[in-house]
């Protein structure tokens, strides 16, 4: 028996830490929303039958053990649990990222989580549905681990494309497709860029700090969800360029949600982007690190690229599809 699966890895534009539990549950709207698309680049899930009855997981290490509670590597672990599957299998993990690039802002996580749940479940013979996906990925995550996240990045990578994400206050989510023409969705991708700072974080303490603050940031998390309403209007209208200038009043307000999203690094990156033509951006994720989106005009690309010459430029496409069975045999 040999399973591989595929999930995407995704970019979160607007309504970030509106996911958070403590926001969406007592919300004046009623919930937490958020515009994020999968990218073209992935992380897989390989599952096949171990010859004897130990368990066998690679990935930047390699680790054989005779139990599942002798794991190491906490998502593996708890994913085998939640599946009841306690012996002999081996899983090897994979990605379009270097394996040590956790924590860079593009939800790598929570693909693993989901990504190996549904290769675990497919293995058994299962079929999982996103909504499926989703939820055991958040009870892995944040039950069972106790990661101090949102629930947002679980249901990208499980549904893919471009979609508007709301969070209701009764434990229920909504993943709706972002109905813009195409002229406005090519507009759109036209315009943006990505760099990779070259920074790497433990996003745990920025989000830990996010999460303890949340009754004080509650008007903050408010105009978030505004932010986000306006920008899924604003594209579906045909007018993604105003995207630009959003990105850059966002990124501003997340800077006041805790500390150490930003810093020097990344503060020099973005005034020399927009030194050189870009409207707007924000750093991916919970910040301090990872990877740097920009809003640019077609004709100050180049230019941009010039100032960031010495960081790494990151060519991507948006992915439609979330995660997937790509082989069962």
């Amino acid at each position: 028996m040999l399973v591989i699966s595929k999930t995407p890895l995704r970019a979160s534009f607007f309504g970030g830490g509106t996911d958070f539990r403590g926001y969406f549950a007592q919300s004046r709207f009623g919930y937490g929303t958020a515009l994020s698309t999968t990218l073209d680049m992935y992380v897989y899930i390989t599952v096949l039958k171990k010859f004897d009855d130990q368990i066998r997981v690679c990935y930047s290490q390699n680790e054989v053990v005779d139990r599942v509670d002798e794991l190491k590597h906490n998502i593996i672990r708890e994913a085998l649990k939640m599946t009841g599957i306690e012996k002999g299998v081996e899983i090897i993990y994979s990605a379009d990222l270097p394996l040590a690039t956790a924590g860079v802002g593009l939800a790598s996580s929570s693909a693993i989580a989901v990504g190996t749940l549904n290769a675990l479940l497919a293995y058994k013979g299962e079929y999982a549905s996103p909504e499926r996906l989703a939820r055991m990925a958040c009870e892995l995550e944040i039950g069972r681990l106790g990661n101090p996240i949102g629930i947002q990045d679980q249901y990208a990578v499980a549904c893919g494309g471009f979609r508007r994400y709301k969070f209701y206050a009764d434990g229920s989510v909504s993943a709706e497709p972002v109905l813009a023409s195409e002229e406005s969705m090519g507009r759109l991708k036209s315009s943006l860029m990505l760099f990779y700072t070259g920074l790497t974080r433990d996003s745990s303490k920025i989000m830990r700090e996010q999460t303890d603050s949340i009754g004080e940031k509650t008007a903050l998390l408010d105009s978030m969800v505004e932010d986000a309403e306006r920008a899924h209007r604003a594209l579906c209208e045909g007018n993604p360029d105003s995207w630009g200038p959003a990105l850059d009043a966002a990124w501003s307000k997340k800077r006041q949600y805790a500390s150490g999203i930003s810093n020097g690094v990344i503060d020099g990156m973005y005034a020399a982007a927009k030194s050189a033509g870009a409207l707007g951006g924000k750093i991916l994720g919970a910040g301090g690190g990872g990877f740097l989106l920009l809003y640019v005009p077609a004709e100050r690309r180049e230019a941009v690229r010039q100032a960031l010459s010495g960081y790494r430029e990151i060519r991507f496409r948006f992915e439609p599809a979330g995660s997937q069975i790509i082989f069962y045999d």
